[in-house]
């Protein structure tokens, strides 16, 4: 059995804990390799070997760090489909989703590669007499990167190319249950000439995050997952006296007005709610049909649906496994909570005739109708492929239900009135909207991240925040004397 090891210092390492977790293929239900859980002593090893590598890269040039990451992107473009197959393995995301993932990640390298102006500070001459004032941004140190198990590769990318090429030192701790892409990309970015220590990969559990966000040398923590788990991540890391970027769950509402081209907002519907199995926190997971055209939009879907093809990720399927067995069961429950709640399960996922193998982690795309809003099927997130229709009066009614939710992450609008399109983009207390865009997920040049209970802390991921929070301002006050000055004068600097 292949044991996955950390990455430190530029080379495979053991650490000195014996602890190590199953990895599995989704697809096949059946433990592919182990990977090793890192202790608390592992953890501090760690961070030690990346605030030894830090000098150095802090004060390399800009233009050595761009260089890096300019040859890390060419790295990454050329081998994405390596990178792919090892997501679909371990995720269970189809092959062609998985490839998606690495682009959206490559659109922030890219970004990074740009970062001689993101990095420039401001300067105001002459303030007073002789006295000029200008800002320099610097690195924040050694920084934690805590990533999920359903985007192994583009979350890890949010963070990594940004904090490197500001000058930053880097412990990556990905999901256990999908750990390979992390050190495929740590490889990868040794190749591309970043040196040891300056990328550490540390795999572990929950004992390995609490080390993190303990440890006195890290400066700052980005994490992406759950909102309970943001919750805690931001108050343990933040009480430890560190940045914090923590980005949390979602229920994500889709609101279609009568007016709607319902045919795209059907399709929408399903490459939205289904696309990764409905494992991220951008899904549109509820469906808010107003009810003029609920019935013939329900119809669409269902549909739509019928056509999916589910099954192992490298097969031409439309739709892989979930994560895990537990995983799977815990979302088909949720069916079982619809039918006594009094909802209508229209297409049911259980029943599913997967392209793969029996012990698979299978759950088919899901649609149910008439879901009420105090069931848990709406209030949960459910992370999975269930689409839930709610049925509103119109506008007003769509607008109450998303804001009374505890979420903020991501909404979207589908109309043909630029009016009612621009007031609920303004109105909508949400922090990513989409108006005939299903998965409002910016481009890599604006920031990601939502509101309320999506995100705690005040950075949001990539884009001109990401540069922000990966580094500090410092504000220099100079003065420096003509040579015809006279004498010592240490009084204050005197207008005029």
């Amino acid at each position: 059995m292949t044991i996955l090891d950390h990455w430190v210092d530029g080379a495979a390492w053991t650490g000195a804990s014996a602890r190590t977790g199953d990895v599995y293929n989704p697809a096949a239900g059946t433990v592919s390799k182990t990977v090793r859980l890192a202790s608390t002593a592992d953890v501090g090893d760690v961070v030690a070997a990346s605030a030894a590598a830090l000098p150095a890269w802090r004060d390399a040039s800009i233009a050595k760090r761009q260089g890096v990451m300019f040859s890390f992107r060419e790295i990454l473009n050329a081998r994405k489909e390596e990178l792919a197959a090892i997501l679909t393995a371990e995720h269970g995301k189809v092959f062609s989703d998985a490839l998606g993932e690495i682009a959206r990640g490559l659109e922030v390298v890219e970004f990074a590669c740009g970062s001689g102006h993101l990095l420039k500070g401001d300067y105001s001459d002459n303030v007073s007499t002789d006295v000029d004032v200008y800002t320099l941004r610097q690195p924040v140190g050694v920084v934690g990167v805590i990533s999920p198990f359903n985007f192994p590769a583009m979350v890890p990318l949010w963070f990594l190319p940004i904090a490197l090429v500001a000058g930053n030192a880097v412990v990556l701790k990905p999901s256990e249950k999908d750990p390979s892409a992390a050190d495929w990309i740590a490889r990868a970015f040794a190749e591309a000439g970043l040196p040891a220590g300056v990328l550490n990969v540390v795999h572990g559990d929950k004992e390995a995050v609490d080390a993190l966000l303990d440890h006195p040398t890290v400066r700052s923590i980005s994490f992406v997952g759950s909102t309970p788990i943001a919750k805690y991540i931001y108050e343990r890391a933040s009480a430890n006296g560190k940045r914090v970027q923590a980005l949390g769950g979602a229920k994500n509402h889709m609101l279609v007005l009568p007016d709607a081209d319902l045919d795209l907002a059907a399709d929408a519907a399903v490459n939205a709610g289904f696309g990764s199995a409905g494992e991220r926190c951008m899904a549109i997971s509820v469906l808010l049909a107003v009810d003029t055209v609920a019935d013939q939009l329900v119809a669409k879907i269902a549909e739509r649906m019928a056509g999916l093809k589910v099954g192992d990720g490298m097969r031409g399927c439309d739709m892989g496994p979930l994560i895990t067995r537990e995983h799977r069961d815990k979302v088909a429950g949720y069916l079982d909570i619809a039918a006594s709640d009094g909802a209508d399960i229209v297409v049911d996922g259980r029943g599913v005739q997967p392209d793969g193998e029996a012990d698979g982690f299978w759950l088919g795309p899901t649609l149910v109708d008439k879901v009420p809003t105090t069931s848990k099927v709406y209030t949960d997130e459910i992370f999975g492929p269930v689409l839930s229709v709610v049925r509103v009066s119109g506008y007003e009614e769509g607008v109450a239900l998303i804001e009374a939710g505890p979420y903020g992450n991501g909404t979207a609008i589908f109309t043909n009135d630029g009016g009612a399109a621009r007031r609920f983009q303004r109105e909508v207390n949400v922090g990513m909207v989409g108006i005939n865009v299903p998965i409002p997920v910016p481009v890599a040049y604006h920031s990601f991240g939502g509101w309320k209970a999506s995100l705690f802390g005040d950075s949001k991921a990539y884009g001109p925040q990401g540069f922000a929070f990966f580094t500090q301002e410092k504000a220099v006050t100079a003065r420096w004397l003509d040579p015809s000055h006279g004498g010592v004068d240490l009084g204050f600097p005197r207008n005029g």
